[in-house]
């Protein structure tokens, strides 16, 4: 089977190389700083938003996939974005990578002066270039993948995010990841596609919910290094209101969706649609006394 993720990094590394070329990164650095200087709001805090959020949901900006092409090519930013915020997203997640996905950086330039929620950079982030790419362009957190890197690369690019004042949703597929998790991790996500075939089964996030080690939701949940508990998040392959209900129960806070709501001709009723469902559903304490 072809491994997607093996051709998606050595492209990434290649892009980051030339755009080192045209930007240098000292460049970036003073780019980098200037934006943190002249900052006159606040980072939104994802982590907070998805805790206080009574759904949690994570809308995503994706134009395509490697796996089934193009999902809604001619998708503007300033039209979605907002409209995903109003319809009640807790935060939203912006792909910026071109090649595979058809994303830009221009797209979080665009949606952060419109929004007032959370802006995720959803990428493959493999270099401090990227992380300072994101800030200067507004992003309040950035994701890393552990498929992607090593446990040092992943300690080292976390502590450069929170250097910037980047929240970061590290990104775990299977029990051999879960060494990478860590208390500096402001929020931990269990993918249910897997990046190499980029197959889909949302049972994986129910998996890692049952697994002795991590007690999700549960008082021995991990906590973070700021003493509270850390959020975990579900991501991919999600379309039901009940599969909702079951993360939530299972113990997570986040489910980042977005060929869900990208597939429809106005992603954010559809997202709206979902929410209402959710929300009207049977509450968890109703249902244990049946």
């Amino acid at each position: 089977m072809k491994d997607i993720l093996t051709d998606i990094i050595a492209h990434k590394r290649a892009e980051v190389e030339r755009q080192k070329q045209a930007v240098s990164p000292k460049q970036l650095h003073a780019l980098a700083d200037e934006a943190m200087f002249e900052c006159d709001t606040p980072r939104r805090s994802m982590r907070r938003a998805l805790a206080d959020s009574p759904v949690g949901i994570i809308a995503e900006f994706k134009r395509r996939s490697p796996s089934k092409g193009w999902i809604k090519q001619e998708a503007r930013p300033e039209r979605i974005v907002p409209a995903y915020e109003r319809a009640g997203a807790a935060a939203l997640s912006i792909l910026t990578d071109e090649h595979f996905f058809g994303g830009s950086l221009r797209d979080i330039r665009t949606a952060r002066p419109l929004v007032d929620i959370p802006i995720l950079r959803k990428d493959f982030i493999i270099d401090e270039y990227q992380l300072l790419q994101a800030r200067i362009v507004g992003a309040d957190a950035v994701l890393l993948i552990a498929a992607c890197l090593t446990r040092e690369q992943c300690a080292t690019l976390l502590t450069q995010a929170h250097r910037l004042s980047l929240e970061v949703l590290l990104e775990v597929h299977s029990p051999d990841e879960l060494p990478y998790i860590t208390p500096d991790a402001d929020m931990v996500g269990v993918n249910n596609r897997h990046l190499g075939s980029f197959v889909t089964d949302v049972e994986n996030s129910f998996r890692f919910a049952a697994h002795d080690t991590l007690h999700i939701g549960g008082q021995e949940t991990l906590h973070s290094g700021r003493g509270d508990t850390q959020i975990f998040v579900s991501e991919s392959g999600i379309s039901h209101p009940d599969t909702i209900r079951r993360l939530r129960k299972a113990g997570y806070r986040g489910f980042l969706i977005g060929e869900t709501f990208m597939k429809t001709e106005a992603p954010g009723e559809a997202l709206r649609e979902l929410i209402e469902a959710v929300q009207s559903a049977p509450n968890t304490a109703d249902e244990e006394k049946r």
